[in-house]
């Protein structure tokens, strides 16, 4: 009777982890800042990558953000993100859409406003 109870457990504990990383594919299954808080690295063509860190209230579908130098265009301003669905928008100090990026394939793509295509993606954790 306990072993059959310890395969259950097991059973029940094996199958909870499979659902965490699967919650990890799609910002809709998470809460936003779950997503977005953290480093980001923007990517752009023929400009440099430039870092921007996300920060947010838990439960929150916006926040603030913080550039790192070297960031093109004019996403050295930029202030503030808010997530509506795979929808990311990121604004400027002056609260003017800089881009409206898409949530696919682990990584916001889109165009900046000047309409340069550009690739946002989660800076890779060396711990992983």
């Amino acid at each position: 009777m306990r072993a059959k109870r310890i395969a259950t457990i097991a059973m029940a504990a094996f199958s909870l982890a499979a659902c965490g990383s699967l919650s990890k594919q799609t910002p809709a299954s998470q809460t936003s800042t779950d997503i977005m808080a953290g480093r980001w690295i923007l990517a752009a063509p023929n400009a440099p990558t430039c870092g921007i860190n996300f920060t947010g209230d838990p439960g929150v579908q916006q926040g603030a953000l913080v550039p790192e130098g070297g960031c093109p265009e004019r996403f050295f301003l930029s202030r503030s993100w808010a997530l509506d669905g795979n929808t990311l928008t990121i604004r400027d100090d002056r609260n003017q859409v800089l881009a409206q990026l898409t949530f696919a394939n682990g990584a916001f793509t889109g165009t900046s406003i000047g309409g340069t295509p550009v690739t946002l993606t989660r800076e890779a954790n060396p711990d992983e």
